[in-house]
């Protein structure tokens, strides 16, 4: 295996796509665009070390990757994606995926983040062990109950003084030491991690409490004399080592089964990508890995493949099924001028498509990223038990060696013993550790699964509190695909020379009305002049010199400000606005020359989610640019009692500051760029999937299916991905501050302990999953 200069990628030499001979070094490519650029400047690449290879490969590959930093400030603290404990990015263990840093706690968290089917298994080998041992102890020990109860027929069958050394301190020994070996490396494992990182956690507790059982019985078997124990006192603790380390594993065993299930959104979302990829170089198409396409690459696809990249189609035509990412039910038609979108299934045609984002930069990428940063978040409630956590096991720690010294001062070596080891064994932070983690697991995946995504824990924390949502008008509540349904003049000119001259100074419009009024006219075949000094005067409407004339077109504020006198067109736009439409007034050459008026369809599903809104107690306000007659004719169509009319897109987020000045937590829920401000000063922006990449960007909840039905989804799911959380913190807190009093006064078995312990924090996975079940 060689390394590619150019781009930095692993090629074998055999199967290299070009190579080239340089200063007496033959140089090897994974495809010919990258020999002819090394070629070109042989200098700049010959030499380059590895580190600086792979930085230019994600440039030159356009996987948009970051470059990983070479040092981490001291004291920078970042989240176990596993089990949720904060640690030293420093001294952490650190995994590195698709361009981000991840940092564990302990080895075995890094192996179950990498490969969770290969840390299955392992793990379950190891609870096998565990179980296995305990088991042959349990049989034995009842073995020696029924012997005992058969009398001196017992002592017949064990040549006890032909063994002088096979007692059964021995034979508990030899059974329980592949368990706390072999069982429990993973722990020691961890706690060796710990101690590097200064930073106790779960491994340390239990590697420390089950430790001080095994060896305190090896040296009772071994050299009882050195105790300093009375000789009726000096009793084996094998069992206690060995239940405790194969309950804790049983419990972890069972969390991961359980965690596997509830987390698969992310596993599913990965699944879409495809292997390989039919790619055009230097005339021939051949097949590469996915991940090395490139931008601007010609790529195939034949039915029933999936699309390797997000770009557009120039060749060919097919109908593709996208709905494991938008939510559509039906096969999508494509053609020419068509976006494909990467991990969608190509269902019946053979096209080509130039591709236009690549690795980390496609719409899944950004999905898996985005879903994978709020399973790993953190909500604020989460970042007080972490700093709680933080004090506490050196706590019990010390509350521990305090019950040992305690109770051994009061004479009772075995008591202090079993506290010590209860005390550490009860107070594992493990289920408040995985309190939000858990929930944030499930919630955040069941959202993705939904078609809605959810940027961090600190959103959800956010909807929960959430009493008002401000709804966009134009493409949120309404289809955004508006059509010109009155043409009207006023005065001497022809209805085709007003939507010739408005469709004119609106070509290369994205806003929908602009894109109605471009439709109509070139339905009407109507041909377009070139339009002149255009300008676009935001909240109010635009002008353009149309064959030598001054046109406008816009609402009265841009007729007030040109002083154009609209009085003739005010009974006829009152009357339109009246039925729900927008009217737009033209003028031409300085005049008043006619009104256009645009209808845009409401969603069909509108209605009905405004009024789950309404159950769910949350006011809904309407905000849109559109005149107030209009505004209020579709809000009464909607049930929205609440309507603020006739603002400027500039204006949009200071509405939601007033708002929120008034004591309202306030939701935004928008589409376009204009929208981008209001979303992003609202405690909750939610961009409709549909809508512009700004809107995306600036919004904490993503709605990938367009459904405005889904905001009520979304407030539904973070409501009840948060109760999940306060309760699993309340349960969590409530274990420690009960168990640990009682371990240290001696009420508690060890094991009872271990097996307390696996449950809280297996109570903890099973409560969140439940979260599955919960209806949006």
């Amino acid at each position: 295996m060689v390394i590619d200069p150019v781009c930095g990628m692993n090629v074998e030499e055999k199967s290299a796509a070009a190579n080239a001979v340089y200063s007496g070094t033959t140089y090897y490519f994974c495809s010919p665009k990258c020999q002819h650029e090394f070629e070109a400047n042989p200098a700049k690449y010959a030499g380059i070390s590895k580190a600086v290879q792979t930085h230019d490969h994600t440039q030159h590959h356009g996987h948009g990757m970051a470059e990983a930093k070479t040092s981490t400030a001291a004291g920078e603290k970042a989240k176990d994606p596993i089990c949720g404990m904060m640690v030293e990015k420093s001294t952490a263990l650190k995994t590195e995926r698709g361009g981000r840093a991840y940092y564990f706690c302990s080895v075995g968290c890094q192996r179950t983040f990498e490969s969770p089917e290969q840390e299955l298994k392992s793990m379950r080998t190891r609870v096998m062990i565990a179980m296995s041992g305990v088991l042959v102890l349990a049989v034995m020990r009842a073995a020696v109950f029924l012997g005992l109860a058969g009398g001196a027929m017992t002592l017949s069958w064990v040549p006890v003084d032909a063994l002088p050394w096979f007692t059964w301190g021995i034979w508990m020994m030899i059974l329980v030491t592949p368990v706390q070996f072999i069982g429990g490396w993973g722990f020691y494992k961890g706690a060796w991690n710990a101690v590097r990182a200064r930073n106790i956690n779960m491994d340390f507790l239990i590697a420390l409490g089950t430790s001080v059982a095994y060896f305190y019985s090896v040296a009772v078997v071994f050299f009882p004399n050195v105790l300093p124990v009375a000789v009726d006192q000096r009793q084996s603790y094998f069992e206690v080592s060995a239940v405790i380390i194969a309950f804790v594993l049983l419990g972890k065993y069972m969390e991961e089964i359980i965690k596997k299930r509830s987390s698969a959104a992310v596993r599913k979302l990965l699944d879409l990508k495809p292997a390989t990829a039919h790619v055009i170089r230097d005339g021939q198409e051949m097949e590469v890995p996915a991940e090395s396409v490139m931008l601007d690459e010609i790529i195939v696809v034949r039915p029933g493949e999936k699309v390797p990249a997000d770009g557009v189609v120039f060749e060919g035509r097919s109908s593709v099924d996208e709905a494991m990412l938008t939510g559509e039910s039906m096969p999508v038609e494509k053609s020419s001028g068509s976006a494909v979108i990467g991990g969608t299934i190509n269902r019946t045609g053979l096209f080509r498509f130039k591709t236009t984002r690549v690795g980390a930069e496609t719409a899944l990428a950004q999905i898996i990223k985005l879903v994978e940063e709020a399973q790993a978040s953190s909500a604020p409630i989460q970042r007080l038990a972490d700093q709680v956590a933080s004090y506490f096991v050196p706590t019990v720690v010390l509350v521990a060696f305090t019950a040992f010294v305690g109770w051994w001062l009061m004479g009772n070596f075995p008591q202090s013993l079993m506290a010590f080891i209860a005390v550490l064994i009860i107070a594992c932070p493990c289920a408040l550790g995985i309190a939000t983690p858990a929930a944030l697991m499930v919630g955040v995946g069941k959202g993705a699964e939904a078609g809605i995504l959810i940027r961090g824990a600190e959103v959800l924390e956010r909807a929960e509190k959430l009493t008002t949502v401000v709804f966009d008008k134009t493409g949120t509540l309404t289809r955004g695909e508006p059509n010109i349904t009155d043409i009207i003049a006023i005065g001497s000119h022809p209805e085709a020379d007003i939507l010739r001259a408005a469709a004119a100074v609106e070509v290369g419009s994205e806003h929908p009305l602009g894109e109605a009024i471009v439709r109509a006219a070139q339905h009407r075949e109507l041909a377009l002049p070139k339009v002149e000094n255009f300008e676009s005067i935001p909240g109010h409407g635009i002008r353009g010199n149309v064959d030598g004339k001054v046109t406008l077109l816009g609402n009265r504020r841009l007729f007030e400000r040109e002083g154009i006198d609209t009085k003739p067109a005010e009974e006829i736009m009152a009357k339109l606005e009246a039925q729900g439409k927008t009217a737009m007034l033209v003028g031409l050459d300085g005049g008043l020359a006619g009104v256009l008026a645009v209808a845009d369809t409401l969603k069909p599903e509108a209605k009905d989610a405004i009024a789950e809104l309404m159950k769910e107690n949350v006011e809904v306000i309407m905000l849109t640019g559109d005149n107030r007659r209009t505004a209020e004719a579709i809000a009464k169509e909607l049930g929205i009692k609440r309507v603020i009319a006739e603002v400027l897109p500039s204006d949009k987020a200071k509405v939601i500051q007033d708002l929120q000045k008034q004591g309202k937590s306030v939701a935004m829920v928008g589409d376009g760029v204009n929208d981008a401000p209001a979303l992003a000063v609202a405690e909750i922006g939610i961009a409709l999937g549909s809508g512009s990449d700004v809107a995306k960007e600036t919004g904490g909840i993503v709605l990938i299916k367009n459904d405005v039905r889904d905001v009520v989804a979304s407030i539904r799911l973070s409501r009840a991905t948060m109760r999940k959380i306060k309760q699993n913190l309340f349960w969590a807190f409530i274990y420690n501050a009960i168990g640990v009093p009682i371990a240290a006064f001696g009420f508690l078995n060890p094991i009872i302990a271990a097996a307390a312990m696996a449950l809280s924090s297996l109570s903890v996975i099973v409560n969140s999953a439940l979260l599955k079940r919960a209806k949006l």
